[in-house]
């Protein structure tokens, strides 16, 4: 088990992580322009713009502005939309189960498939099976999601109707997105399985199994895959947060309403609370899954200690 040393570290680094992210956030985000551009037209009087800005709190000293956003967020309140008008942090919210549902499945399909694929391989080591998943990978590692998404829209929504081009609310409409956004990482989870499959079968302990009279299948399950699973897990830690920002393009060309398409909305219409608070809670979940991830390398080799 984790010491209590560990953790209280872990969680300072974490605070650290998430005020950097929260600081820099909020400089970027004011950096793309005057918010009062998109909200009044280009006709409307200087008096109006200049109560505008009042309104929403941008005629302040910009360190003024940066030590009121450190409050709210001490104290729970991520502002309200400019907008829309609403709480930004219950607009994540209702976006958030959209993106966790895309994510979710996206990392299942990608390490099932992934792994299964890197198995695969790595038992038929430089044979015809061999070399079409390392074709697969390459090619999965290759193609953008964007034009990935744009081709199975044209070839299965348009050309076939085998399924919807877009929208959210049943498993048909799911399909697609999941597909865009484990692609990448199908190919990257089958070549990690694959080269971490053929190290680990190398090892003395595994030929020493082997001896010992274990048939293919007891050796290759329950010694080599449990060895070399530890840096497909230590990789679906890490990219967490990938399959988060690459839920962006996702979403977007799918019209899945989730926090992705979200914060592209919200940039281009210079909603700062918005995307502050997209940015800052999604790196809060990424940090936190790492921590998860950490922790369960514990359950997957006994012999990991944090003590």
């Amino acid at each position: 088990m984790p010491s209590t040393r560990f953790l209280v570290n872990r969680f300072f680094n974490t605070l650290i992580v998430i005020l950097g992210v929260a600081t820099a956030t909020f400089y970027l985000a004011r950096i793309t322009g005057d918010p009062v551009d998109q909200l009044l037209p280009m006709e409307a009087t200087r008096e109006a713009r200049e109560a505008l800005r009042h309104q929403l709190g941008l005629d302040v000293p910009i360190a003024l502005q940066y030590t009121n956003f450190l409050k709210d967020i001490g104290t729970g309140e991520f502002g309200t939309s400019i907008r829309y008008r609403e709480p930004a942090l219950r607009m994540y919210l209702d976006r958030l189960p959209a993106t966790v549902e895309l994510v979710v499945a996206a990392v299942i399909v990608s390490v099932f498939v992934g792994v299964l694929l890197g198995m695969l391989a790595a038992l038929h080591h430089k044979g015809p099976i061999d070399h079409i998943v390392s074709w697969i990978a390459l090619v999965g590692q290759a193609v953008p999601g964007f034009y990935l998404g744009l081709m199975l829209i044209l070839v299965l929504s348009l050309q076939f109707g085998l399924l919807p081009t877009g929208g959210r609310g049943t498993w048909q409409q799911l399909i697609m997105p999941t597909l865009v956004l484990s692609g990448n990482y199908i190919a990257l989870f089958a070549r990690m399985t694959r080269s971490s499959f053929l190290d680990t079968a190398k090892l003395d302990f595994v030929r020493t199994a082997r001896a010992k009279g274990l048939g293919p299948r007891a050796v290759n399950v329950k010694h080599v895959l449990r060895s070399a699973l530890i840096p497909i897990v230590t990789l679906v830690g890490l990219q967490i947060g990938g399959l988060f920002s690459g839920a962006v393009v996702a979403e977007t060309v799918f019209t899945w309403p989730g926090i992705g398409r979200l914060a592209v909305d919200a940039i281009f219409a210079r909603d700062f609370p918005v995307v502050q608070t997209v940015v800052i809670l999604s790196a809060t979940i990424f940090v936190l899954v790492n921590l998860v991830v950490d922790l369960l390398y514990v359950v997957v080799d006994p012999r990991i200690s944090y003590a």
